[in-house]
């Protein structure tokens, strides 16, 4: 059998080396609501990290709509549940600019199990042109519990 190993020349980018956008001036936020105590600033500012909650049950929205079209290669989610075990159902959609419909980008789920697992990070690689906004929605439980939808960050670069 002729073997030969392939060098894969581009390394991962760490979340560290990203030049996250300052969404406070780029972007208007639209939410569904959220709890006094954890703004949805709290979650965005790059300054910020105490994290957005939700001040109902039932699915959540964040829109983030930027002022101008922007290119993204980059999308990081951190999530954390330190109290309630639950299924959380996360989807992010994206609108390009003069369109009318969104796009699914990706969908996902994830077990919260505290004490052991209780954080969820994601750091996705996308390529989203003329991108006029970028729509998370959160199902906080998907058994159909009371549980608050809780968002830790969400960066753009």
């Amino acid at each position: 059998m002729r073997k030969t190993i392939i060098h894969q020349t581009d390394e991962p980018i760490s979340a560290i080396d990203l030049d996250f956008l300052d969404l406070e001036h780029l972007a208007q936020i639209e939410f569904t609501s959220e709890c006094p105590e954890y703004p949805v600033e709290s979650a965005l500012l790059l300054t910020a990290d105490t994290g957005w909650q939700a001040a109902s049950s039932g699915e959540q929205i964040i829109r983030v709509v930027f002022d101008q079209p922007r290119t993204i290669e980059h999308i990081m989610l951190v999530f954390d549940e330190a109290q309630q075990s639950r299924t959380q159902e996360f989807v992010l959609l994206w609108l390009m600019d003069k369109e009318n419909s969104y796009r699914e980008i990706l969908r996902q789920q994830y077990h919260f199990s505290p004490p052991n697992t209780t954080q969820e990070i994601e750091h996705y690689e996308v390529r989203l042109e003329q991108l006029k906004a970028l729509e998370l929605k959160i199902i906080p439980d998907m058994g159909g519990g009371n549980a608050c939808a809780k968002l830790k960050k969400l960066r753009l670069a």
